[in-house]
Formats: C-alpha cells, structure tokens, sequence
C-alpha cells in the first residue's frame, strides 16, 4: 500500500508543478489554475452529456414525425 501512496505523491507533485508554472507564469496564484482546471473538465463533460441529450431527443421527433406520414394524402 506504501507504494501507492508514493505513486500517488509523485504524481501529485508533477501536476502541482505544471499548475504552478501555469500561475507563475500568468501572474496569479496556483489556486486559480487550479480550480479553473476542474470547472473546465466538469463544463467539457457536461456540454457532452447535453449534446448527447439533445442529439437523442432531435432522432426520436424526427422518427415520429416521419412515422406518421405514410401516405401523400395525409398532409
């Protein structure tokens, strides 16, 4: 189990780095990277997820409504 928490602060401290190079170089305080990181990814899987709904919800109007219409004289 040791190993694992080794693992998980090496990549801990390698990600941090990154965020904190990002701050370092913008000016602003790690923190902020670091939040706007996870909003983005929660934002991102979200857009998706809504897409995907929408995308589902457009096919299935569109097979009712062409469903409905089996002859020329039904209009």
């Amino acid at each position: 189990m040791k190993w694992f928490y080794m693992l998980l602060l090496y990549f801990q401290k390698r990600g941090y780095y990154v965020c904190q190079r990002i701050a370092d170089r913008l000016g602003i305080r790690a923190k902020i990277v670091r939040i706007t990181f996870m909003y983005l990814t929660f934002v991102t899987v979200g857009f998706g997820f809504a897409l995907y709904l929408f995308l589902a919800f457009w096919i299935r109007i569109k097979d009712i409504v062409y469903t409905k219409r089996t002859s020329v004289f039904d209009l």
